[in-house]
């Protein structure tokens, strides 16, 4: 298996998934997408920082089909 660029954020240090992530980044089959649920802003419309994607706007979800 190949070595995965790090996606490191300050909310998300390393490779960890965030909670909107059905996938590792760089896994085949899948691709950045904005996060739904802050419209790729990283914050909530309170202002608080999105729990689903940890503050990045991004995603990562299934693109293929199976």
């Amino acid at each position: 298996m190949a070595n995965v660029p790090s996606q490191a954020t300050p909310s998300n240090p390393g490779n960890q998934l965030s909670p909107g992530d059905e996938a590792q980044p760089g896994t085949l089959g899948s691709g950045e997408d904005l996060c739904e649920d802050c419209s790729g802003k990283g914050k909530l419309s309170d202002g608080r920082e999105c729990p689903t994607c940890e503050g990045t706007g991004k995603v990562i979800r299934g693109i293929g089909g199976g």
